[in-house]
Parts: C-alpha cells; sequence; structure tokens
C-alpha cells in the first residue's frame, strides 16, 4: 500500500491496484464495509459515482493524475492507520501550515518554493524526478487532523523534437485541504486558474 501510494504509476493505470489493496487489507481486519462508507463520503464531498475522483480533479482543476487520486486514497489510508509517512509535523507546525499556506498560495510557485517554505513532506505522490507531476502531502501527528497536499504539475508543451516538458520543475497548481468538500477544498495558484477548465468545456 505505501509503495502504491508513492508510486502509483508502477502499479495500475489508474487505482485499480489501490483498491484490490484496500479490499485485502479491510477483509483482514474484518471491516470490509468501511470501503463503502468511505466511497459515500467521497460522493457527499463531491466525487460521486458518475465522476469519480478522476473526474472531481478534471472538472475542478483542468488536471489529473494518478498522484493526485493517490493522494485521497492517502488521506484513507492514514486515517486507517495503514500509511507510513515520512515524517509528522507537530500540532504546532501543522497549525502554522494550515494558517499560513493560503495566503501563500496566492502567488505562483514551484516545487523548490514549497520545499523551502515546508520542508520535506509526509508523503511524496509519484517520483522525485523534477520532470514529472507530483502531489506532496503533509500530516499531523494525529490521523484525525486533516492532511494538506501540493498538487505540482510539469505538463509544459515540450519541443517537438523532446518529449520532456518544458519546465525545469513542477509548478504549483493548488493547494488542498482534505477536510473539505471537494469544491470547496482548493487554493489556486495564479497557475492553477489559468488552467482550470470553464465549464463549456467539460461538457463539449
Amino acid at each position: 500500500m505505501n509503495s502504491a501510494l508513492r508510486r502509483p504509476g508502477m502499479f495500475s493505470q489508474h487505482d485499480a491496484a489501490l483498491r484490490m489493496l484496500i479490499d485485502h487489507l479491510l477483509f483482514v481486519e474484518c471491516r470490509p464495509e468501511i470501503w463503502a462508507e468511505e466511497q459515500r463520503a467521497w460522493a457527499r464531498r463531491g466525487a460521486g459515482t458518475s465522476i469519480g475522483l478522476a473526474g472531481m480533479f478534471r472538472e475542478l482543476t483542468g488536471a489529473c493524475d494518478q498522484n493526485c487520486i493517490a493522494s485521497v486514497y492517502a488521506e484513507f489510508a492514514h486515517r486507517r492507520g495503514w500509511l507510513r509517512p515520512d515524517h509528522l509535523l507537530s500540532a504546532g507546525e501543522h497549525h502554522a501550515l494550515r494558517t499560513r499556506v493560503r495566503p501563500w498560495a496566492q502567488t505562483d510557485r514551484s516545487w523548490a518554493d514549497v520545499l523551502t517554505e515546508f520542508g520535506p513532506p509526509s508523503i511524496l505522490c509519484g517520483g522525485a524526478s523534477p520532470q514529472y507531476s507530483k502531489t506532496l502531502g503533509y500530516l499531523g501527528e494525529g490521523p484525525e487532523e486533516p492532511a494538506v497536499f501540493f498538487h505540482l504539475w510539469n505538463g509544459g508543451t515540450p519541443a517537438p523534437e523532446s518529449t520532456w516538458p518544458a519546465r525545469d520543475e513542477p509548478v504549483l497548481l493548488a493547494v488542498r485541504f482534505a477536510d473539505a468538500p471537494f469544491a470547496e477544498a482548493f487554493t489556486f495558484t495564479p497557475e492553477g486558474q489559468r488552467r482550470r477548465p470553464e465549464p463549456d468545456s467539460l461538457y463539449g
């Protein structure tokens, strides 16, 4: 589970591997009903079965990759006690991050900016290469403390002779708070706002 959350692209094209791992872990715990409860919670937060997590991210941000989806699964794994974070923030650190991150994200930021301001994440969903998008999660010491996720994108238009993105490192599109309905959970940077889809473009 911990490997799949950190490198979801190596395990499956979508979230099938994460769902399978959750099914097995809940079977071992004799709590299979917990997964249905979590899916209902996602639907209440705005990721109903008709669009799912991938549809929700595309609808709200215009960008969706496996790392974004894995970050929502990481919330669940953290609450279940399955997640082994690289480190946890103290109550004071967690409060300070939550207090200052929204105004901080009103300016365009990069991966390096996030690390400089807030330090290494509790979990990195995606590889360490700057060539690729990734999601950084910051977790408090208590599983009830909501995680804060930084969704970084490196999908610039590459040169015709290259398959690599044009950017040297990912840029921050949005910060997401795990304790809010999805439509209210995102704080977008200016770059993130520019890349959000027009409502009409989502439905043809």
